[in-house]
């Protein structure tokens, strides 16, 4: 059966490298021999993080430092590492902002349409056609158990999330047949910096932590078998089953109640 092994000695690139999930998967992927190209806005995190694991898996890595909210990050990434026969492509960078729509700034939810799709759709076009002439390849797209229904005070968010995840399953569908297999990950409220940055720690920790390592081991894994959809915590699960049979209107207006932010 295929298995996390078979990345053995292959370039994986990951966006949003440095902190969470992202540094979660490097280790993970690492852990299995995989090269590393790491990408992110901070480079002492990135530095911090390949040496670490150069010290633990004697993992051979680059970095490529990248702001993924400017549409000519992906072209730059691309050149850094065109060298390289990039096998797996990790589309983990996001950004989150809770709050209620008509007072946030509206630069910020501007980026998070550019970071959270735009700039998934362009690494996915520079990466995706070199895996098809090889006739092999993985690409994990982090989504979210938010693609599931819509969120109030997370609404753009919930939204890139859904684009997010149903381009991840189109896709799969189109390039099976090369080989490639697309994931998309769904993780629940996980144990990262997201939840501070984002502004929705207070409220959203009240449901229930993951630990970013647990995800990154599940994600890794289904990559490898080519699952198509990766829920990885039985909350994310039975949510994402019973909102099937819940009217949206009646989903929207509870969320609504108990995520309000305070006066």
């Amino acid at each position: 059966m295929p298995g996390p092994s078979d990345f053995r000695g292959k370039w994986a690139l990951i966006t949003g490298a440095s902190a969470g999930i992202g540094a979660s998967i490097a280790h993970e992927l690492a852990s299995n021999g995989a090269k590393l190209i790491l990408t992110a806005r901070r480079r002492d995190r990135l530095d911090a993080l390949a040496a670490h694991l150069a010290a633990e898996f004697n993992t051979e890595t680059r970095i490529v430092v990248a702001d993924l909210n400017d549409p000519a990050a992906p072209q730059q990434i691309d050149d850094a590492v065109h060298d390289l026969p990039v096998d797996i492509l990790i589309n983990n960078a996001g950004l989150g902002h809770y709050g209620e729509f008509y007072k946030l700034d509206p630069e910020h939810e501007y980026s998070m349409v550019r970071v959270n799709c735009e700039a998934v759709v362009r690494l996915s076009r520079l990466f995706i056609p070199r895996m098809v002439e090889r006739r092999r390849g993985w690409m994990l797209v982090v989504a979210s158990t938010a693609s599931f229904q819509p969120i109030p005070y997370d609404a753009v968010y919930a939204a890139t999330k859904v684009f997010d995840r149903f381009f991840a399953l189109a896709l799969a569908a189109e390039v099976e047949r090369f080989g490639i297999k697309i994931t998309a990950l769904c993780p629940s409220t996980t144990e990262t910096e997201f939840f501070s940055i984002s502004g929705g720690g207070g409220v959203f920790r009240r449901f229930g932590m993951q630990s970013a390592q647990d995800v990154a081991r599940q994600a890794v894994l289904a990559l490898a078998r080519g699952q198509r959809t990766i829920i990885p915590n039985a909350k994310g699960k039975f949510m994402a089953f019973l909102v099937r049979f819940l009217p949206t209107t009646l989903i929207t207006s509870s969320l609504e109640k108990s995520i309000r932010p305070k006066e």
